[in-house]
């Protein structure tokens, strides 16, 4: 019968070999499913799930600057909250989520080419994970956990790896501009539908939650103003500068402290150290002052608006409170003193505090909310000063080459980004995707404009023209 069919089909006139072959091979296929289906359905889930993977990374290697868009906006959703209150598994979709990032950073590789990102922070995770296991892994942690952290944790320098295109930066540097604001139109969304309320009051206070938790939402918003400033200072247009104040607004709701003091030491250093031809003294003077009208005028109405939490925490006095942060740094301290030299392990950070315990249910977390304290735990003290001598250096080697304002912004960014890791979790929580994708997409915007400068000169024609120009 399948004889006779493959007769009929090939007399039909018109029909190339090629067609014949692709329908042969569907159908075959197809029928392979339903034999599957009916004899080993098991077998027929894996292989459905297998084809629906090498479907989306297909897609995501011919179109990447759309699949990067889609996933950077999904992982700012914080969809292990939201999806999480649906499903569950919440370590699963963050683990997921990471993998898939990890992913798109191979399908990046393979479309845009691979290149030597010299002191990428992701190379020294490796020599963590190899130094604990050569010491012994913390007790609760297994190999396979502590596999699973070095991915985690190295993935989201993956980007760097990549030549990436103008045009994948460019988008990325807009999404980190406009992420918080999608993901507040987006909480808003799920609470019309019931799901899940865009505003929590904590402790008498109102802090804005969208489809994430404030901690993350302020993450991501001072990413976004990190983003905001650095294109504002470059070009001067007005609509960043409305995009920057709505981010700075997102983070003020969210009633995230340290963010917040880490966006107005940034914002403030440039508005009052960099130089920008395209955002001048006399345009930026609005902001200056208005910045500083900012305080006198919140401390004259703290009453009025004590509803929001940072107000709300300096009437109490406790405005430079650590929310009983201090009570679980001695922990990691004292964990990392006992194996200072090699560390426990990548993803030790993780089971040095219990879920279950007292501590962990007090705080709502085991994390240790200070990057040095966990990165000392997990690496020893040497690999704490590894990962912080290869991220200075990272910002070192791919700022000097950079115009003005972009060189000075950069390097304030990661000083800000230090200062920040004393007291969040800034590079194992999903804000670190985002950023260190920014940072990718804004090292390769730099290079790119090198690189056309660098052509531009070497015209024969440009340059007798410029060189015209200077004759008398």
């Amino acid at each position: 019968m399948i004889a006779l069919a493959r007769r009929r089909l090939s007399r039909v006139p018109g029909m190339p070999a090629s067609t014949l072959r692709l329908t042969w091979s569907v159908g075959g296929f197809l029928l392979l499913c339903l034999a599957l289906a009916w004899f080993a359905p098991p077998v027929f889930w894996v292989l459905l799930v297998v084809v629906a993977l090498a479907g989306a990374a297909g897609l995501a290697l011919w179109f990447p600057v759309a699949a990067t868009v889609i996933w950077l906006l999904f992982l700012a959703s914080t969809p292990e909250m939201w999806l999480g209150d649906l499903i569950g598994h919440m370590e699963t979709i963050i683990a997921l989520d990471k993998l898939a990032g990890l992913g798109l950073a191979g399908l990046c590789i393979l479309r845009y080419g691979a290149r030597f990102d010299a002191f990428n922070p992701g190379l020294a995770f490796p020599a963590l994970f190899i130094a604990g296991a050569a010491h012994g892994l913390y007790p609760g942690l297994t190999l396979a956990a502590s596999l699973r952290s070095l991915v985690g944790s190295a993935a989201p320098f993956a980007f760097s790896f990549s030549r990436l295109s103008r045009r994948w930066a460019a988008a990325v540097i807009r999404v980190a501009c406009w992420a918080p604001l999608v993901v507040v139109l987006f909480g808003a969304g799920l609470t019309m539908l019931g799901l899940r309320p865009l505003f929590v009051v904590q402790e008498g206070a109102v802090r804005l939650f969208a489809s994430s938790l404030p901690a993350f939402l302020g993450g991501f918003a001072l990413i976004g103003i990190y983003a905001g400033t650095v294109e504002l200072f470059r070009g001067g247009r007005v609509a960043d500068m409305a995009l920057l104040i709505v981010n700075a607004a997102i983070l003020l709701l969210t009633g995230a402290r340290a963010p917040l003091l880490a966006a107005a030491l940034l914002t403030g250093a440039a508005l009052l150290a960099v130089p920008s031809a395209r955002f001048g003294l006399r345009r930026r003077l609005p902001l200056i002052l208005a910045g500083g009208l900012v305080l006198p005028l919140a401390l004259a109405a703290a009453r009025a608006l004590s509803f929001l939490r940072v107000i709300d925490l300096a009437e109490l006095g406790q405005g430079a409170s650590l929310s009983n942060r201090a009570l679980i740094w001695p922990v990691f301290q004292a964990a990392a003193n006992r194996s200072p030299w090699l560390g426990w392990g990548v993803g030790a950070g993780k089971v040095v505090v219990r879920l279950d315990s007292p501590l962990a249910r007090l705080l709502g977390t085991n994390a240790a909310h200070n990057e040095y304290l966990r990165l000392a735990v997990e690496g020893g003290y040497p690999g704490l000063i590894l990962v912080i001598l290869l991220m200075g250096l990272w910002a070192w080697h791919h700022t000097k080459a950079m115009a003005m304002p972009d060189r000075a912004l950069m390097r304030l960014v990661f000083l800000a980004f230090a200062a920040h890791s004393f007291t969040d979790n800034t590079m194992i929580a999903t804000t670190g995707s985002l950023m260190f994708a920014w940072v990718s997409a804004v090292f390769a915007r730099a290079a790119a404009e090198r690189q056309a400068a660098g052509h531009q000169a070497a015209d024969p024609i440009i340059t007798a023209a410029l060189s015209a120009q200077d004759c008398p």
